[in-house]
């Protein structure tokens, strides 16, 4: 699905099914230089059990055009203009890692267009290590090297995919190499770090709240989610065993499962 946002044409995953804005809807918002694929699993039942689906490429990113948001806040904001532009009056935000961020700040924001909230692989702070973002600006390669490692656990890191023959590690570099090109990853990074209103947006948000975290992430660790998760008013919390930061892929079905039981897909 092609939607236009601030001008610029935007691709959106609708999980296979055609959108449509009269079913409730349920959006996936993927990390720093990403893509909608990340969510392939998760998108697909959603859409196919009750639910209509927008898991946009972020601007910048992917196939959609325009420039990666300069700040967490910014993102927060167009996820709403993405809503108008599909024709969604409210809807179940769930995000990970920067994306995670980003509906937290919008359910803080705008707490009367999203109706349920899913954050993965999240923390208040999400601050990046200088090195990662000089990286990322002068050698996106080294940058990709660092983030494969520091994003997946164990079975992440020596295959781990339920395909076999698939490596989750090596699909994650050529996904990086292609989504957070052109200055997105760098752009992404920067923006993660700069941003400081975790307390203060967990402090607003009133709707049904899911955290789900990985054991072994070593980007957002487990520890740093459960104080967010213990910030937000009577927020779930679901720590997947065997998995890092990537948890939709290191784990798809039971991340699938939480988020079934979380939105009440059948």
């Amino acid at each position: 699905m092609h939607l236009t946002v601030d001008g610029a044409e935007v691709y959106a995953h609708t999980g296979g099914r055609p959108f449509d804005a009269h079913r409730p809807t349920a959006v996936f918002v993927h990390g720093a230089g990403l893509d909608h694929t990340v969510w392939a699993l998760q998108a697909r039942y959603v859409a196919h059990h009750g639910w209509s689906v927008l898991a946009p490429d972020l601007p910048g990113h992917g196939r959609s055009a325009g420039r990666a948001p300069a700040s967490v806040a910014a993102l927060a904001e167009w996820i709403v203009r993405l809503l108008d532009a599909a024709g969604a009056r409210r809807a179940a935000l769930i995000g990970h890692s920067m994306g995670a961020i980003a509906c937290l700040e919008a359910a803080a924001r705008h707490p009367a267009r999203v109706a349920k909230l899913a954050l993965l692989g999240v923390a208040a702070r999400m601050q990046v290590h200088p090195d990662l973002i000089a990286a990322a600006e002068n050698d996106p390669a080294l940058a990709r090297e660092m983030i494969v490692d520091w994003a997946h656990g164990s079975r992440g890191r020596i295959g781990g995919n339920p395909a076999p023959g698939l490596w989750i590690a090596h699909a994650a570099r050529r996904l990086i190499d292609y989504a957070g090109a052109g200055g997105a990853l760098a752009s992404d990074l920067k923006a993660c770090d700069a941003w400081a209103g975790g307390a203060q947006a967990a402090a607003k948000v009133a709707c049904p709240t899911l955290v789900i975290l990985g054991a072994e992430d070593r980007m957002t660790p487990a520890k740093a989610g459960a104080q967010l998760a213990g910030m937000i008013s009577a927020a779930e919390l679901a720590l997947l065993p065997d998995c890092g930061h990537m948890m939709m892929v290191e784990q798809p079905d039971l991340t699938l499962d939480r988020l079934r039981k979380f939105l009440g897909a059948a």
